[in-house]
């Protein structure tokens, strides 16, 4: 699903340094949309956006800073105008050690660095896109949050803590969409599977592994970030312009609904 021609809405990505983050903002340059690349590592930032070319940014960001997400929006509103287009994909899977904790071992600090990273980052970034659409609307507003398939199905990789700051995700969205909708701001949820990352290579260690989950896979094979960012791309595009409050599932099968 392609955007609309020549599209210039100027987008924030967040995560956008590496993985699936990266994959977004190189489909929506590709698509004509202005990127601001939005990353805790700030050289991975810039080295992502000066690749896509004239006309895009990268900026350090660490998302769950309430003042640092709102200096953001103001450098880059002040620099480039008003943002029209938010992708939520900062996101941390806490393993201390390389395990999974139980959560009988877990402790609070992990608890508690999930959340702020993976659901108060996308509170705290939708707030700020949202206080500033409501003072300077903006046409074909779309924000896109991400899930994950573990917040779906408990997680056989995942912590207990990564688990429910997704599923808080999920829920955050629905919430957002109906308070934004009155401005024609769609704001929707992926959910992805296994998609070959560096979190989900963290998890199943060998490439022997990583075939073996392929095979619980309907369509047999993980999915690449690429197939992520396509959702994405749909969804910020006028062809999904109806489509809000809604988790799209990217995982090739692995969970159906």
């Amino acid at each position: 699903m392609t955007l609309m021609a020549n599209d210039n809405r100027l987008a924030i990505v967040t995560g956008g340094g590496r993985g699936i983050g990266e994959a977004v903002c190189r489909q929506l340059a590709k698509s004509g949309l202005r990127v601001v690349v939005a990353d805790i590592d700030g050289e991975n930032a810039r080295r992502v956006a000066s690749s896509l070319g004239s006309g895009h940014a990268g900026h350090a960001v660490d998302v769950t800073d309430e003042a640092a997400v709102s200096n953001l929006f103001d450098d880059v509103e002040a620099a480039q105008g008003p943002v029209s287009v938010l992708v939520c994909v900062a996101g941390a899977l806490i393993l201390p050690g390389g395990e999974r904790p139980l959560i009988k071992d877990m402790t609070l600090d992990n608890w508690e660095r999930s959340f702020a990273v993976n659901a108060s980052g996308a509170f705290l970034c939708s707030r700020d896109y949202l206080r500033r659409r409501e003072a300077l609307p903006v046409a074909q507003g779309r924000v896109v949050f991400f899930g994950s398939v573990a917040a779906q199905l408990g997680g056989y990789r995942s912590s207990a803590a990564y688990i429910a700051a997704k599923s808080a995700v999920l829920g955050y969205a629905k919430a957002f969409a109906r308070e934004s909708a009155h401005l024609s701001i769609t704001a929707n949820a992926i959910s992805p599977g296994l998609i070959d990352t560096d979190m989900l290579r963290s998890t199943v260690g060998s490439s022997g592994a990583l075939l073996a989950a392929s095979q619980n896979i309907p369509l047999g094979r993980i999915g690449t970030v690429d197939d992520v960012a396509s959702a994405v791309s749909y969804l910020i595009s006028p062809a999904a312009q109806y489509i809000t409050g809604s988790v799209i599932d990217v995982n090739g099968g692995y969970r159906m609904q």
